[in-house]
């Protein structure tokens, strides 16, 4: 049975660096954050003191960017803000399954890998799901759908604190929208991640209405809104 609680949740970032994801990242006393070209995401404790955030700040280097995702601590004055962004939390609820099977027609599903990557990094260039690098495919299993050998639409598992997986980067190329290939890949990962035993979760900015539709119209409920915030190291 997956565990029905949340609370890892409220720190994502930094439950998946102390846990799964501890070896493709870096840790300093309380600080986190993931290697170069894996993810740009670190994390302090929500009762960050200044001793945490200087040891993120030696962690990440002069004037390097901090991705602090929904970490709701803030940093220091001299830390400048990069951005500030809206957004939600969605939770899969219980151990259901999917309404409906993932279909299995259609072009070719498959999983990507290190070799897939330059096509990988196209996609998100032309449909901006989010960040993106070159290793992030490391930190799960990433679904695409091909056609011809080109690279329609992907998806993948994210972060992972206990319990949960996080599906994220879906995206379709502009030409191939609306024939269900996002509902495909995600409900796909819905099925595989709970068949570990887990639950799903995923975030999305709130002015992506389209995105936030398709989740919930295949089940997902909004845990929580949260601020997304980016800053740029002393």
């Amino acid at each position: 049975m997956t565990s029905g609680d949340t609370t890892a949740l409220d720190d994502p970032v930094g439950e998946s660096l102390r846990g799964r994801h501890a070896g493709l990242g870096r840790r300093l006393g309380r600080a986190a954050t993931y290697l170069p070209h894996v993810a740009t995401f670190s994390a302090v404790p929500a009762d960050a003191d200044a001793a945490d955030w200087a040891d993120l700040a030696r962690l990440l280097g002069h004037e390097a960017f901090a991705d602090m995702f929904s970490c709701p601590a803030s940093p220091p004055s001299d830390w400048e803000p990069v951005f500030v962004l809206e957004g939600r939390q969605l939770i899969w609820p219980g151990n259901s399954r999917p309404d409906q099977a993932p279909a299995a027609t259609g072009p070719e599903l498959v999983e990507l890998g290190a070799a897939d990557v330059p096509q990988m990094l196209d996609l998100v260039a032309q449909t901006q799901p989010g960040p993106f690098w070159p290793r992030t495919h490391e930190l799960g299993t990433y679904l695409g759908i091909r056609d011809g050998g080109r690279l329609l639409a992907m998806a993948g598992e994210r972060l992972r604190p206990p319990g949960w997986t996080e599906i994220s980067t879906v995206c379709t190329a502009p030409e191939a929208r609306g024939q269900g290939h996002a509902a495909r890949l995600v409900s796909t990962l819905i099925t595989r991640i709970l068949a570990r035993n887990e639950r799903p979760f995923l975030h999305a900015a709130e002015a992506n209405t389209g995105a936030i539709a398709l989740y919930e119209r295949l089940g997902f409920a909004t845990r929580k809104h949260v601020t997304f915030r980016g800053f740029r190291t002393p």
